[in-house]
């Protein structure tokens, strides 16, 4: 489903040139529960971008699904990103004005689906992470877990290929982050292809499978 073939990328800082990736190389098989760990610095937030669609490399080849994303425009990469990719952040990435259920309807807005069809959708997905109860409340009105919850519903309302997760118990306590990560482990179950991007062992060690990344390179961990 994912394969990284020898990806290397490298950002100017002043005169010095960084490699935040070097010829890294990864295949994720569908259905699979992946999760990236590595220290601040280590190429994280690269990798995650490029996985996402969010950023190209420099060298190298990405398919996802079987496409070469390389060779894709910024209009087409943006169809990607809505149609197989569902982003859930560190920072949930909701939006203030919008309830819970707003917030989850936007991606399929943006996908031009029927407005039946989308309250359906809504509906279930805010039912798979166990919150319909809140749904027209704001995310002012949300603790930090339930706001979580609305983002991976919000993820899960395209019926994405893969689920892309950037450090998703970061900002949140020791129980919460319990909660969120058996909501991952109940996608996972489903049938959910999942990529969790963590600094945090604890969390990584969770997942099926996990690699390392250090200094733009990635290694298997054994479990």
């Amino acid at each position: 489903m994912i394969e990284l073939k020898d990806i290397s990328k490298v950002y100017l800082v002043g005169d010095e040139r960084v490699k935040a990736l070097d010829h890294a190389s990864l295949h994720i098989y569908p259905h699979e529960f992946v999760s990236i760990i590595g220290p601040s610095g280590s190429g994280k937030s690269t990798l995650m971008n490029i996985i996402g669609c969010l950023d190209v490399a420099d060298a190298g080849t990405y398919l996802l699904d079987g496409l070469p994303i390389e060779s894709y425009k910024e209009n087409q990469l943006a169809k990607i990103r809505n149609q197989k990719i569902g982003f859930v952040f560190q920072s949930f990435n909701l939006i203030p004005k919008l309830s819970a259920e707003e917030n989850v309807e936007l991606p399929l807005i943006y996908q031009k689906v029927p407005k039946n069809e989308r309250h359906r959708r809504v509906k279930e997905a805010l039912e798979r992470v166990n919150l319909s109860h809140r749904a027209k409340h704001l995310p002012t009105e949300l603790s930090g877990g339930q706001q979580q919850r609305v983002a991976i519903a919000r993820a899960l309302v395209t019926n994405p290929s893969l689920i892309l997760a950037d450090e998703p118990t970061g900002n949140l306590d020791s129980k919460t982050s319990r909660e969120i990560m058996d909501i991952f482990h109940e996608l996972h179950q489903q049938g959910n292809t999942i990529v969790l991007i963590t600094h945090d062992n604890d969390v990584a060690k969770q997942a099926p499978r996990s690699v390392h990344i250090l200094d733009g390179r990635l290694t298997e961990v054994t479990l």
